[in-house]
């Protein structure tokens, strides 16, 4: 029987950083993923499809350049979803072959099969032809990522209501949309067939969508969905959906119908841990599938069995996943590692974009802290005239008695990348004096950050 210092059960974000750590560190380490290929949810159904779905959307419909040429203006007049699978296609097939690589380079094995767990110390391997043996290990880490949740009362079939893994095997794109779901998943493909000019309704039980994101932005990126047509249904669960010859029929608990060509259902999602064989070592996992860890270390339950990415729940992003495979790499082998830092930044790769990094203002209200913020609008900006951007805004928030930089959010064209301007100036415990005294090229949409600097540095009253 093989054994290895550590066993990686799943190659997603995770997963691939912890064994290429684990490998840096000497150590001898196997991948099992039981994917058609290397990369797990985040390249095959997850981050990656539907980022790549987005860029290509936004290139073809000619979106970002509406602001000059009007909302009728099209790079590609008949988008049909060729287009789009085409670009989709070529990305994860360089994902892939950039894994496989750099597996190869750190002298990662991996093999495709299912691992379920024999004991803390072993697990079996199932090949899809059959083939069964077990494989030992002194440490192993869980990162099988998760799956849509699919509850029984929706007739899912792939034909009119997909999930969030199988809309990316539509053939046709639909007339009329309804998603299901005002979590980020939900709002990226919502917007994301809307830039197509699909009609889509979008409907949320709670009162709000996007309920982690400061109130300002939120409030700014629905206006912006209703102005171009984008309807949303909150505060009324899903009661009912009948799936007729020509459409869906979407019946919400407060006796409104939705009627449109296809349905997204995309509410929640559950961890891939049901053939593991949790239970037999003494592992639990919640009614979703999620496996409780320390939150400093990632160790499970037991001790040399460690749990990363989005099986752990909160926050389920790539980014922090990454970074979690990195520090259960770490550990397991008696490499310290300094605290992370406090904040890091969130992606949403609706359209447009929002990214946040820090305290919301209700936050920062909530914790009694005096404070004032700046506002920079992109349309303010030199560059934002040129670009043709005409929404969009950065909101700072600083303390008044440190004058510390407490949050950061944008909405709008390149937040996602602007937004680490905020994280470093937060981490680092700048100040409104940095933006304020500090040169950013012009003409950027980043001078955002000094406009915003100045507004609240004049409201705070200081200088």
């Amino acid at each position: 029987m093989d054994t290895y210092d550590m066993i990686v059960i799943g190659s997603g974000p995770s997963g691939r950083r912890a064994a290429v750590q684990a490998a840096k560190l000497g150590r001898s380490v196997l991948v099992v993923d039981k994917g058609r290929r290397l990369g797990g949810v985040s390249v095959h159904t997850g981050t990656i499809p539907s980022k790549t779905l987005r860029e290509t959307v936004l290139n073809l419909s000619g979106w970002r350049e509406r602001g000059f040429y009007g909302r009728g203006y099209r790079v590609k007049q008949d988008i049909v979803m060729a287009d789009l699978i085409a670009r989709l296609h070529k990305t994860l097939d360089h994902e892939v072959e950039v894994l496989q690589h750099q597996f190869m380079r750190n002298a990662v094995r991996s093999t495709k099969a299912t691992a379920k767990f024999v004991d803390a110390n072993m697990v079996a391997l199932t090949t899809d032809a059959g083939v069964h043996s077990e494989v030992g290990f002194t440490n192993a880490l869980v990162s099988v990522g998760t799956r849509p949740f699919r509850p029984h009362t929706v007739p899912f079939d792939g034909k009119r209501v997909f999930d969030s893994d199988d809309i990316l095997e539509l053939t046709t794109l639909p007339r009329t949309l309804t998603v299901v779901g005002g979590g980020v998943i939900g709002v990226e493909y919502a917007t994301i067939f809307s830039a197509l000019d699909v009609p889509v309704t979008l409907i949320e039980s709670r009162q709000t969508i996007l309920d982690f994101v400061d109130r300002e932005l939120v409030d700014d990126f629905m206006h912006q969905l209703r102005d171009r047509g984008v309807t949303l249904r909150l505060g009324a669960a899903v009661k009912e959906v009948k799936v007729g010859p020509t459409g869906v029929e979407t019946l919400l608990a407060d006796g409104r119908v939705v009627r449109t060509d296809i349905l997204l259902y995309a509410a929640g999602r559950s961890g891939n841990v049901g053939s593991l064989g949790l239970d037999t070592i003494g592992i639990k996992a919640d009614s979703r599938g999620r496996i409780e860890v320390d939150p400093q270390t990632f160790q499970t339950s037991i001790p040399n069995i460690y749990a990363t990415g989005d099986v752990i729940g909160f926050p389920s992003l790539a980014s922090t996943s990454m970074e979690q495979g990195r520090v259960a790499a770490c550990h397991a082998f008696g490499v310290p590692l300094p605290p992370p830092p406090a904040t890091f930044p969130y992606g949403i790769y609706a359209v447009p974009e929002i990214s946040t990094v820090g305290q919301s203002e209700e936050e920062v209200r909530k914790s009694g802290e005096p404070y004032e913020c700046g506002v920079a609008r992109f349309r303010e900006t030199s560059r934002g005239h040129i670009m043709g951007v005409d929404s969009g805004f950065l909101k700072l928030i600083f303390s008044l008695s440190t004058r510390r930089l407490l949050g950061a959010h944008i909405v709008g064209e390149g937040a996602t990348e602007l937004i680490h301007i905020g994280q470093a100036v937060i981490n680092l415990g700048g100040t409104v004096d940095f933006f304020v005294n500090n040169t950013f090229n012009y003409p950027t949409l980043a001078e955002a950050y000094k406009i915003a600097g100045l507004d609240a540095w004049n409201r705070m009253g200081v200088g």
